[in-house]
């Protein structure tokens, strides 16, 4: 029996992938594994018993990570799952930013009581809010993940000119998109050359701030900068001074703070890229698959700490699932151990990512749990289970 925590309200598609072999729910102790949503865990006490965090969603940073990897807790997110939402609001925004519809909008609601004034007055200051067509401009997308390679195939059908950026581009993700789009060698290009500029990368030590004075100097006049990845990537005080001198014509952004709201020129979201039934459902259901791959036949997809390893399962067979620190000649060790046990390895996969590796070991025999034991001795083990 397994015990799952949500520290968030979890879509239903997510709750009923568990059967019956699961106790779940907000008021679960002591559990082997947590779904998350926005909740933070920064500080939270992380439980010893616990195996694995889910993030229904894409972003990690209310995750302790390095604390989780130190622990041999696998953190999984869900990339893809909300893609399509966030691209259509990323959509949304690059025609809000350019035809000036928000302060169209909020403008009209001052006419109310004019009567039959109405329609001369919208005649006479409707040309305030003149704003460009998007067909034929440049766009550039930086970042060419699940989301980015969507934007970017999007806009082009809609006739803009894109450029996408990705130093770290998967073949998955070429594969997905139109070969029509032009490839950025340096985030220079994309300054140099685009109207429109959408972000869509994690926000890492490296990122942070990436949209900066500097950059924002190196881009055409009267650009329109658009923000539906995460906060901390565009530097506020920078946008705002180039909303003040006109350089950034428009900054939509999904992540307002208090300096931007109610700035002309800044279109303020509050969070809504992922927030349709379909996303929460798509990323709920992810994350809870991603959950019971690993704690029913601990295999890692889609972790963020931890290398992916998957190995179909045999089940004549037990199975040993060892987090470890990468260290030479620890392979060898494992199976050492093994052999001098008498046991068989029938199957063995075994993965690296930065400092951490994980090792999955088919075996078999009755002595599973016995070879595990002597596994976890190891210094360069963090933890070792058994999957029968």
């Amino acid at each position: 029996m397994y015990q799952i925590q949500y520290l968030n309200k979890i879509s239903k598609a997510g709750t009923e992938r568990f059967t019956d072999n699961y106790t779940v729910g907000e008021g679960v102790q002591d559990p082997d594994a947590i779904m998350v949503r926005s909740a933070n865990m920064l500080e939270m006490e992380l439980p010893q018993k616990l195996l694995a965090i889910a993030r229904a969603g894409a972003g990690v940073n209310n995750i302790p990570l390095d604390k989780c990897s130190e622990k041999g807790i696998v953190v999984f997110n869900t990339p893809g799952a909300n893609a399509n939402a966030v691209k259509e609001l990323v959509l949304c925004g690059l025609l809000l930013s350019s035809r000036r519809i928000v302060p169209a909008a909020e403008w009209c609601k001052t006419l109310k009581g004019k009567g039959a004034e109405v329609p001369k007055l919208i005649e006479k200051g409707k040309s305030q809010f003149v704003g460009p067509e998007i067909k034929g401009k440049a766009l550039g997308v930086i970042g060419l993940g699940a989301i980015g390679v969507l934007v970017a195939n999007a806009a082009k059908s809609l006739g803009m000119e894109v450029y996408g950026y990705d130093p770290y581009l998967s073949v998955d993700a070429a594969w997905g998109l139109s070969r029509s789009i032009h490839h950025a060698q340096t985030l220079d290009d994309i300054w140099a050359n685009c109207d429109y500029i959408t972000i869509h990368v994690p926000q890492t030590p490296d990122t942070k701030g990436m949209i900066c004075k500097e950059a924002i100097s190196k881009m055409k006049d009267h650009v329109r900068i658009l923000n539906f990845a995460r906060g901390g990537l565009v530097d506020s005080d920078s946008i705002l001074e180039g909303i003040k001198s006109g350089k950034v014509a428009s900054y939509a952004t999904d992540f307002p703070n208090d300096e931007m709201i109610g700035v002309d020129g800044i279109i303020a979201i509050p969070h809504l890229g992922a927030s349709t039934p379909e996303s929460e459902d798509n990323c709920a259901r992810m994350a809870a698959n991603e959950l019971r791959d690993y704690l029913e036949n601990g295999n890692i997809r889609n972790s963020v700490n931890m290398p992916m390893v998957s190995m179909a399962r045999d089940k004549s067979t037990q199975r040993i699932c060892v987090l470890h620190r990468n260290m030479p000649n620890t392979i060898s060790r494992f199976s050492g151990i093994l052999a001098n046990m008498g046991i068989n390895i029938e199957n063995m996969q075994s993965k690296s990512r930065k400092e951490y590796a994980y090792t999955i070991v088919d075996v078999t025999g009755d002595i599973a749990n016995e070879a595990a034991q002597k596994l976890q001795s190891l210094d360069e083990v963090i933890r070792a289970r058994v999957i029968k």
